[in-house]
């Protein structure tokens, strides 16, 4: 059962959205952010993002991890507009030119839509799986998708592996000082280590393999779960909401001529 792999410092979250089955995020992540990607314009990204607004803040993250978890796109997105700004298509009036770089009229919009595009497809993704539950995802894949039981199994147990990988550099680490072997290279002291890993991460897949094995996980009859994955009417209206935002979204860009189709032209 999934319950022998799950952890008992589950973090509890506040909010609508964070009790949603995991399927039903995943699933609102992927449909925000499929219609966006298909163009390159202010208006749609703005629109996204300023309807994204409410979802983002149902999630139940606080602040904190909010901000911790999003540091990736925040970076980016500025980044990105930069590259583009300098480097991007030129078109209309040009204001700055200075040898490989040209910035013109075009190359500033399409830099805002870029940095506006970005958040607007990673946050709702980035925010979403935060709350997702591997044990959650496990029991929705398994009896909601019909995922084969051993894959799903096996990949949950993958998972809540990948926490231990952490505490078992810094043991490495104290273990190698301890014996005096600390001292070495940077790089030889990482690589070295980075194989201790390696080893250590095959032995403990095979000794949780073997373990699984012997209590019926791989067995060829019906599986049970110890949890149910309930799907109601408000996983629905989430996958609505993650429908009408890139609908909104790219039916402004449409009406108002800013839609730019990515394998079109650059406007």
């Amino acid at each position: 059962m999934t319950a022998l792999t799950a952890s008992d410092t589950r973090v509890v979250r506040a909010g609508p959205i964070a009790p949603r089955n995991a399927l039903a995020k995943l699933a609102a992540a992927l449909l925000i952010a499929l219609p966006l990607i298909l163009t390159i314009d202010v208006l749609s990204a703005a629109v996204a993002l300023a309807l994204e607004i409410p979802l983002l803040l149902c999630a139940g993250l606080r602040a904190r991890e909010f901000w911790t978890r999003t540091a990736v796109l925040w970076i980016a997105a500025p980044l990105s507009a930069v590259t583009i700004a300098l480097y991007g298509a030129t078109s209309g009036d040009v204001l700055l030119e200075w040898a490989v770089v040209r910035v013109s009229e075009g190359s500033l919009a399409l830099a805002a839509a870029t940095a506006l595009r970005v958040l607007a497809i990673g946050l709702p993704a980035v925010v979403l799986f935060a709350t997702v539950d591997p044990t959650d995802l496990a029991d929705g894949l398994g009896q909601r998708l019909r995922l084969p039981a051993r894959f799903v199994i096996g990949a949950l147990a993958g998972m809540r592996m990948l926490g231990l990988l952490a505490e078992d550099w810094r043991a490495l680490a104290l273990a190698r000082r301890a014996r005096g072997v600390a001292d070495q290279g940077r790089i030889r002291r990482a690589l070295g280590m980075a194989f201790a890993l390696f080893v250590l991460a095959i032995r403990r897949g095979s000794s949780l393999a073997t373990a699984m094995e012997a209590r019926g996980f791989g067995g060829r009859g019906p599986r049970t779960w110890a949890r149910e994955s309930l799907w109601d009417r408000r996983d629905t209206l989430l996958i609505g909401a993650a429908v009408v935002i890139p609908a909104l979204a790219i039916t402004a860009a449409v009406v108002f001529g800013t839609w730019n189709f990515i394998l079109g032209p650059v406007a």
